[in-house]
């Protein structure tokens, strides 16, 4: 990591060990419409459970978003992979990686 990367971090009064994970939140989701695409700070060793209960902290509606649309939690993308939650609760996020929950585009 370089010099300035280490000087953002501490001017946002993060930890050392903390990585940034981005969440994008997109589409028509129950009764409402996301937009997010935002990084989420948490510490080296953090789960997808872990980033879930920070997005919330940060208010980012990821947990809403799931309860709202529970087929969501069977389409997250990981860094492009699909990635039921139930299945990756435990998996550890590394710095940069991807979490993207996108609504439905059409019905059937």
């Amino acid at each position: 990591m370089g010099r300035l990367a280490r000087l953002a971090r501490r001017l946002r009064g993060e930890a050392p060990d903390t990585i940034r994970v981005r969440i994008i939140l997109r589409g028509r989701i129950g009764s409402g419409w996301y937009d997010v695409d935002r990084r989420v700070a948490v510490p080296a060793g953090a789960t997808l459970e872990d980033l879930l209960d920070a997005a919330e902290r940060e208010g980012i509606p990821v947990r809403a978003a799931l309860a709202e649309s529970p087929h969501l939690a069977h389409t997250l993308m990981w860094n492009g992979e699909r990635c039921p939650v139930d299945t990756h609760r435990e998996r550890r996020v590394e710095a940069d990686d991807e979490i993207y929950l996108l609504g439905p585009l059409a019905g059937g």
